[in-house]
């Protein structure tokens, strides 16, 4: 058993609470479900009890909140579980919002990496989307597969450095290595950058 230490009112929700265990932060609970169940300080509850009360009460307002979140751009699951967490539900609460967004097809990290990858190749290279997906919580045996339908990544990397060159010559070698620098920056690696360099000299 625990006991509960605190119970302090969400200063941007005033219709839940924060409940904290032993001294620190354990959840957010809507405040008549804290009243219903006679929860208060110096109360000794089993953590576990804590969590069916929150999933109880909360469940279909954690799946709101998530669902309002991914409503401009799509998200991972990782994404979506740290939103949660950062709200205050507990693990069950995010489990359940998970499984039912996976039942609805709202969360789906394969998707999710295809479309990243669809739009992110026109101005990165595979390394640094490979980062940045896996830093979004998506499996490298995803990540993988998303990546293998990206082709020749030289036109991509000549994109970038079109841009990158404005106002700059390729007969400098110090800005070539500029260019250089600037391409695996972005996540090209060294035989692409090499290629887009050669190639926009040739039809210079």
């Amino acid at each position: 058993m625990a006991e509960i230490t605190a119970i302090t009112p969400q200063q941007k929700d005033k219709t839940r609470c924060n409940i904290e265990i032993d001294g620190k932060f354990c959840c957010g609970m809507k405040l008549d479900t804290v009243l219903a169940n006679g929860l208060k300080a110096g109360m000794s509850v089993d953590t576990g009890e804590l969590s069916r009360l929150q999933l109880e009460s909360e469940k279909l307002t954690a799946l709101d909140k998530a669902l309002r979140h991914i409503s401009v751009t799509m998200k991972t699951e990782q994404e979506i579980a740290a939103f949660l967490k950062k709200k205050g539900y507990l693990e069950d609460v995010v489990a359940y919002v998970l499984d039912k967004m996976k039942d609805y097809g709202f969360v789906d990290d394969e998707a999710f990496a295809a479309s990243y990858v669809e739009g992110a190749s026109k101005r990165k290279g595979s390394r640094l989307i490979r980062l940045e997906l896996r830093q979004k919580g998506v499996s490298a045996e995803t990540v993988d597969s998303a990546l293998s339908a990206l082709e020749d990544e030289t036109e991509s990397a000549k994109r970038c450095l079109l841009k990158y060159l404005r106002g700059k010559n390729l007969d400098d070698g110090a800005a070539v290595q500029k260019a250089y620098r600037n391409l695996l920056s972005k996540g090209f690696d060294y035989d692409t950058a090499k290629e887009a360099i050669e190639s926009l000299k040739n039809e210079d």
